[in-house]
């Protein structure tokens, strides 16, 4: 059994080296600051109620935790039924505008939000964390091929889901704006 005292050195050292990207990855499953907040101290509470050890080490058993809390977060609240409005500046400019990045980002966590729980959390984990497909399902304790098929299926539904601002953007250029 492993001593909570050495375990509680552990989650602070983890904290210390990898918390803003653990808070990062939070955020973008629990779609707001302060909803990512909790969902990493809702993980967290559970890493230290866990008595055993832990071989692979604290910071996969939690990256595995808050996906998992996250997906139920996303049944539970039938997340997954609501249909999000993609909101887009309406006057694009020809050089390079802070606010249309912005509105580029917010337009892309808004369609990764109607994802399903599995795609969503394959997308931020293997484009957005850089995880191999092997690691990828390590962390949710599945098969690559699983993790393959959830990748090529949200990235489809992305497109699909993006096709209209996409679509947009295009004549916007075949214009010359």
């Amino acid at each position: 059994m492993a001593d909570p005292t050495n375990r509680g050195d552990d989650i602070e050292r983890l904290l210390a080296e990898r918390g803003p990207q653990l808070l990062r990855t939070a955020v973008l499953l629990a779609g707001s600051q302060q909803d990512g907040e909790d969902l990493l101290q809702s993980a967290l509470e559970r890493l230290l109620r866990q008595r055993r050890s832990f071989d692979d080490g604290l910071e996969p058993y939690l990256r595995r935790t808050l996906y998992n809390l996250a997906a139920d977060g996303w049944r539970r609240n039938g997340t997954w039924l609501r249909k999000l409005t993609i909101v887009r500046a309406s006057e694009p400019s020809a050089a390079f505008d802070v606010m249309a990045a912005v509105d580029l980002r917010d337009a892309l966590v808004r369609t990764l939000h109607q994802l399903s729980s599995q795609q969503r959390a394959v997308i931020v984990l293997r484009y957005w964390e850089h995880l191999t497909e092997a690691e990828a399902a390590q962390v949710l304790g599945c098969t690559e091929g699983t993790v393959k098929a959830a990748a090529s299926r949200g990235l489809k539904r992305m497109r699909e889901l993006a096709g209209p601002w996409l679509a947009t953007d295009a004549g916007l250029a075949d214009r010359g704006c």
